[in-house]
């Protein structure tokens, strides 16, 4: 298998990976904790499950997809290294890596809030509002953030393909550059008709 092709595995396997504990870690998170009164507070005590485990590795699946689709745009294949204005000078490629930067970054923004807003309301878990119903992170965050990272996965798996494209057509226009010149078969130029003579 192609070093491009593992590149790009890898790059959806990690973006699959993702997508797959968020939606476990919404499925396993609680709506609520368990209220328990106390004098003049409430005790929330909250089940325990691997919710932040599973978004914290989420996140980081997340992150290696991200970067290997950085890898796979930016590799030099064979040796053969690309400027980025070559790259980016083909719209279409442009707009995607630009489209896959904003919606990993949504993605990991989203991950890591819900990760550390569930976090902060198991760690404070004292309350002086004696009406808190004890909430866990807002439903539907981990279940959004699972989305956005398998659509980062696609954008950048995407772009590697792009990007070969370019690679193709760039290196290939060169190779026939080197060829211009030589004529097509039966050509006759004048400089070799003059040195017959």
């Amino acid at each position: 298998m192609e070093q491009s092709n593992k590149i790009g595995l890898l790059v959806f396997m990690l973006g699959f990976l993702s997508f797959l504990l968020a939606v476990v870690a919404e499925n396993k998170k609680p709506p609520f904790g368990t209220p328990i009164q106390g004098r003049d507070v409430v005790i929330c005590k909250f089940p325990s499950d691997p919710t932040i485990l599973l978004g914290s590795l989420s996140t980081i699946a997340l992150v290696l997809s991200v970067i290997l689709g950085h890898v796979g745009i930016f590799f030099p294949y064979k040796g053969k290294p690309l400027s980025t204005s070559v790259l980016f000078g083909y719209k279409t490629l442009f707009i995607f890596f630009y489209v896959a930067e904003i919606v990993s970054a949504w993605a990991i923004a989203f991950l890591v809030w819900t990760i550390v807003t569930e976090g902060l309301h198991r760690s404070r878990n004292v309350h002086y509002d004696l009406t808190t119903q004890c909430p866990t992170a807002k439903t539907g965050m981990f279940g959004g953030s699972a989305f956005l990272a398998l659509d980062a996965a696609i954008l950048w798996l995407v772009c590697q393909m792009l990007t070969l494209n370019v690679r193709a057509d760039h290196f290939e226009g060169e190779g026939e550059g080197e060829e211009e010149g030589k004529g097509e078969y039966g050509h006759v130029y004048a400089n070799d008709v003059n040195t017959h003579d």
